[in-house]
């Protein structure tokens, strides 16, 4: 038996007025994941715990059964695992992203607007030589900075605080001052990064190109070194993590599963998801790795902007490209597989940010088809009656244990 779990990140929704009071996943084409839904069971999972934030470092942490109330000490520290920097245990990790702020003249930093959380997916390339110039102007004793992918890069903070930080995707198109962190150290390198990077020569051809530039840092997500039990030994189940994102990557590298790297895949809209399923197909067959995790970031992304068309397309290349191509890869090989498709946790496109209610599950088991006339989204999975209130045990259910 081999299991496949595909996680699209953000993928929920709530109703919308434009989509005649349907979410993206109902109007979504999603022909694969609605056939597979007829033959499996359907419901709705809690993976972000009471009380805690709707990040995608909690949920996560949930899915691969490692419950965040035990496990979780911040997201960036499990985005350093995967960047490969070791992590003291006086230091704090720090996400820095590259974002778009207003440029309008005459205004303060701090009284500029978060325009876009991620400056247009900005490539890595790019956000290297970016970063390149934060490094040489911050980088220091009790400051260091690490290169990441796209917009995601890595502060460490020596002897550090845990001080209060907003996510930019939390405030779009709000004005900056009252969610910048509580420290004047960083909120001094976050206002000088903005004069350092506006004028940069990647940002004046971003901006000729008409795409957003990277005009500044932000620093989000701290959090101290992480200890996660081998996902081994937890589960019984050698597994591998598929993904483009660090966040996700981290988690795995933690968790002593495999991590295979994908060209082209990029956590954004245009990611290689054929890449991705093959690499969990080769994990599976030729790694011998029981389980693999295919996590697609796109959905997510699409939501942070309030981009329905884009989030709907997202959804059906997950579909298309990924869930048949595995699918279609496991009967043909005549292998027995067990396959758990869902989201984190929804990205709303009317709020453009995370949000802590139940997402909708699908458990396929291809030695134990069931038959029913529901497809795979939210309202059909509520009115399915199965609900799983503690996220982390979904994995087991996973693993019939």
């Amino acid at each position: 038996m081999k299991y496949v779990l595909v996680l699209g990140d953000g993928m929920a929704d709530e109703p919308i007025k434009a989509l005649g009071d349907k979410t993206p996943l109902e109007v979504a084409d999603i022909p694969v994941i609605n056939a597979l839904a007829k033959k499996s069971e359907i419901g709705l999972v809690k993976t972000v715990p009471k009380g805690m934030k709707p990040g995608s470092d909690t949920a996560n942490l949930s899915v691969l059964g490692y419950a965040p109330e035990k496990y979780y000490s911040g997201r960036s520290p499990l985005e350093a695992l995967s960047i490969g920097v070791e992590l003291k245990e006086t230091d704090v990790a720090i996400r820095c992203n590259l974002v778009t702020l207003m440029e309008h003249e005459g205004l303060e930093y701090d009284e500029r607007r978060v325009i876009d959380h991620s400056s247009g997916e900005i490539s890595t390339e790019e956000a290297a030589e970016l970063m390149k110039e934060i490094q040489k102007a911050f980088n220091c004793d009790e400051f260091k900075y690490y290169i990441g992918t796209s917009y995601r890069h890595l502060l460490v903070w020596d002897h550090g605080e845990v001080v209060r930080m907003t996510g930019p995707h939390d405030i779009p198109g709000q004005v900056i001052g009252p969610f910048l962190p509580d420290n004047e150290k960083l909120k001094d390198m976050m206002r000088r990064s903005y004069d350092i990077l506006k004028d940069h020569p990647i940002n004046v051809r971003r901006k000729e190109q008409g795409l957003n530039p990277a005009n500044s840092i932000w620093f989000w997500g701290p959090g101290t070194k992480p200890a996660l039990s081998p996902f081994e030994e937890k589960t019984g189940k050698k597994g591998a993590m598929i993904s483009a994102v660090d966040l996700l990557k981290g988690i795995a590298v933690g968790a002593g599963m495999e991590v295979p790297t994908v060209e082209g895949a990029n956590g954004g809209l245009h990611t290689n998801y054929e890449g991705k399923a093959r690499a969990a197909l080769e994990a599976l067959f030729e790694g011998g790795c029981d389980f693999a995790y295919i996590h697609v970031e796109a959905p997510d992304e699409m939501g942070h902007q309030g981009n329905m068309n884009n989030k709907i397309k997202a959804i059906e290349e997950i579909d298309h490209k990924v869930v048949d191509l595995v699918v279609k890869a496991m009967e043909e090989k005549g292998e027995d597989f067990r396959m758990l498709i869902l989201p984190d946790h929804p990205t709303p496109i009317a709020v453009r940010t995370h949000t802590s209610d139940a997402v909708p599950y699908l458990l396929y088991d291809s030695t134990d088809l069931k038959s029913h006339d529901w497809n795979y989204n939210e309202k059909e999975a509520a009115a399915s009656g199965n609900y799983v209130e503690v996220g982390s045990n979904l994995i087991d259910i996973l693993f019939d244990k």
